[in-house]
């Protein structure tokens, strides 16, 4: 009889071993892969929002930003929150009802879907090195990818007119 509970014992120690090992390698393996959640970050109808870029980034060629916003209505103070989503998607309540139009900066891309009254953030990406915050209210959008002392911002309007986006570097 103790002989038997001997090799039960012997067996459950070995067992847990080779499962805590083969988990542990399998964990460092997979660490980094397919599994990280995205760097798009999708915005909700919900305030401000922020997120730190990965090290990857696919080289492409920036446009020159167009000129700087003339004024800014006071943004409310960013949230130092990071999200983690599922990936891109307009913001709650919004429709597909303009057109998508990229805005490629130093800092970082901002995609919006600019409609003929009103516009939706589909997506923004930080460029490597740099963060970003997102401010949004009824009337307009604001990105602002940072990095160090530099800033860089895309600002969407549409209180008095169809939206109108600036992109500035400060």
């Amino acid at each position: 009889m103790r002989r038997g509970l001997v090799h039960v014992l012997a067996w459950l120690l070995a067992t847990g071993a080779a499962v805590t090992l083969s988990w542990w390698g399998v964990h460092t393996v997979m660490a980094g892969t397919a599994y990280d959640p995205p760097r798009a970050l999708p915005i909700t109808a919900a305030g401000a929002t922020t997120q730190r870029s990965g090290p990857l980034r696919s080289p492409s060629a920036r446009p020159t930003p167009s000129r700087s916003p003339s004024s800014r209505p006071p943004a409310p103070a960013p949230s130092r929150t990071p999200v983690r989503s599922a990936g891109p998607s307009p913001s709650a309540g919004a429709t597909a009802s303009g057109r998508i139009k990229p805005y490629d900066t130093a800092g970082g891309r901002a995609v919006f879907d600019l409609g003929p009254v009103s516009a939706t953030l589909v997506s923004a990406t930080p460029g490597t090195g740099w963060s970003m915050q997102v401010w949004k209210t009824e009337t307009w959008i604001r990105v602002e990818f940072s990095r160090g002392a530099d800033r860089v911002s895309v600002f969407c309007t549409w209180h008095d007119g169809p939206p109108h986006v600036d992109v500035g570097t400060y």
